[in-house]
């Protein structure tokens, strides 16, 4: 990608140091920084209530935590995870980062917005993880009623309170982002000049802002039903629960894609990169994205096979989601032949996005079992679904944002990490992931439910085997944040272009200036014209 710019000048790390600079910073990548430290730290702690929960089930009998508390684990983990780790993790992150470098921009549109859907963020964060614990809440993720307008007693309604209050978060990142890809591209970058990683986030965004609506509406009449007494979804008063799944799905599955489809977007950026090659089938691979935007938002009915919904309705959902798998199998097929007869340059984040792309398939793959109404009547509610779901979120966008921190991780800080450690704890994470969630496809074959406290004794090994797995992931994730910790200081200096990429980001100086670009660059070919690798080695 030809341009005409300068590096010089002060970085944006540099950029003033104390605590007031930063949290009224209007800087995009200051607050990709605020950002990451929030999500790593909400990160931790979903994942100490998943530790919790694995170590309870090592014994078929449940010996560490009561059943009440057991059902709050649960709960807490997987709002945690969802909404205050995997949906913001890569937009929030990465795509504030990279999107205004990545189109020439010096900002994104709405700078001050930018600040304000992070502090939006903790607030609504913030009223969560206070009802988490000052009572916790036992309904699951789900929500589902009449249990959590009538029959729970925990913290029901503050914690819908803050999911409410950080929706707001997610629109207002959105149409940021929208409106920065549409109105402060440089000049000749147009649309099919862009990174794949921006279509992926361009096309996320048109989810987050038109779905996130229906989940603060539903989230609100939950809590307004529960406060009143009115029956919204309460069948004892003329209520109907089936609504509250219909609403709940029509965001709770398009937000599926909101993790999935910005870690797609590394992974292109990734695969394109590490293998000097145009991703094959560019075109095709950004429409991809906008169809995966599309689909999502027709499919959430295979979430209620088992709800008595019509059999016809069924039907179409079942339909429509074994379609909704084609885009996502074009990525995967294009991705591949593009490493086909690439200069394949081995380094941690194609680490990462191999185990993206493995994992990932399964995940899809066994999808498709549950697209089909009579395997799906027999999985639900098993641990078959958290399998197949922690293969996509999990092994799919977890895979997927380090894979992007370790590749953008040069240009965010300026230092290299110690590559050595990086391609171990890889493949720790790749072992211990396999090893947590595989044994679990099999206790759903076998038929054990899951959110249990207790469990038959025959399923106690492949449990054990699962518990000693999320130990070995666990490590996984530990060690890369010591070492990236450890590389702001010690690590070597990076250069403006470890890498040899071509995308606009990587043609300024390591960490960005505070400007981005002193002159705005002029772009005159596409984004993957690549030098030969040996080129790259002998800079």
């Amino acid at each position: 990608m030809s341009h005409e710019t300068a590096v010089e000048g002060t970085n944006y790390l540099n950029n003033g140091y104390s605590l007031r600079s930063w949290f009224l910073t209007t800087d995009h990548k200051r607050i990709a920084i605020l950002y990451l430290f929030t999500i790593v730290l909400f990160f931790f702690v979903g994942g100490s209530f998943a530790v919790l929960m694995r170590l309870e089930l090592m014994s078929p009998q449940g010996t560490l935590v009561q059943a009440e508390t057991y059902n709050k684990l649960f709960t807490m983990h997987g709002i945690v995870m969802i909404f205050f780790f995997l949906i913001p993790s890569i937009p929030a992150v990465l795509g504030n980062f990279l999107i205004p470098m990545m189109v020439g921009a010096r900002d994104l549109a709405f700078p001050r917005l930018n600040l304000l859907s992070w502090y939006v963020f903790v607030a609504g964060a913030s009223v969560t993880l206070f009802a988490l614990v000052t009572g916790g809440l036992d309904t699951g993720w789900t929500f589902y009623t009449p249990f959590s307008t009538s029959y729970s007693n925990t913290r029901v309604v503050p914690a819908m309170v803050g999911i409410f209050i950080t929706g707001f978060s997610s629109i207002l990142t959105g149409l940021n982002f929208i409106v920065t890809v549409h109105k402060m591209r440089a000049p000749g970058l147009t649309w099919f000049r862009l990174p794949l990683f921006v279509w992926s986030l361009y096309a996320t965004s048109l989810v987050m802002v038109l779905a996130t609506p229906v989940l603060a509406i539903t989230v609100a009449m939950v809590a307004f039903e529960r406060a009143t007494g009115i029956g919204i979804f309460n069948p004892a008063i003329g209520g109907d629960p089936l609504l509250f799944q219909h609403l709940f799905w029509f965001y709770s599955h398009p937000a599926v894609y909101i993790m999935i489809l910005p870690a797609m977007g590394v992974v292109s950026e990734v695969i394109a990169t590490f293998s000097r090659k145009e991703v094959f089938g560019y075109r095709f691979v950004a429409a991809a994205s906008l169809a995966i935007a599309v689909y999502g938002f027709l499919v959430w009915g295979h979430h209620m096979f088992v709800s008595g919904q019509s059999v016809y309705a069924g039907l179409v959902f079942s339909i429509l989601s074994y379609l909704v798998a084609i885009p996502s199998a074009v990525k995967v097929f294009n991705w591949t032949a593009t490493l086909y007869k690439g200069q394949i340059w081995f380094q941690t984040p194609l680490l990462y996005a191999f185990g993206f792309i493995g994992l990932f398939t399964i995940g899809g793959l066994t999808g498709l079992f549950l697209a089909a109404m009579a395997v799906d009547v027999h999985l639900t509610d098993t641990y078959f679904i958290v399998a197949h779901f922690h293969y996509i979120m999990v092994g799919g966008a977890v895979m997927g944002f380090m894979a992007g921190i370790h590749y953008w991780w040069p240009k965010i800080t300026g230092r290299l990490y110690p590559e050595g450690w990086a391609k171990f704890s890889a493949l720790v994470l790749f072992v211990g992931f396999n090893l947590t969630f595989f044994p679990q496809f099999l206790l759903g074959y076998l038929g054990m439910p899951r959110r249990y406290y207790h469990y038959p004794p025959e399923f106690q090994v492949l449990n054990v085997l699962s518990t000693a797995g999320a130990s070995i992931l666990g490590v996984g994730y530990l060690i890369p944040l010591i070492y990236l910790l450890w590389s702001l200081k010690r690590g070597k200096v990076a250069g403006a272009n470890p890498w040899g990429a071509t995308t606009l980001e990587w043609q300024t100086a390591s960490p960005p200036i505070t400007q981005n670009f002193p002159t705005t660059p002029v772009v005159t070919s596409g984004s993957y014209e690549f030098p030969a690798l040996e080129e790259v080695h002998s800079e």
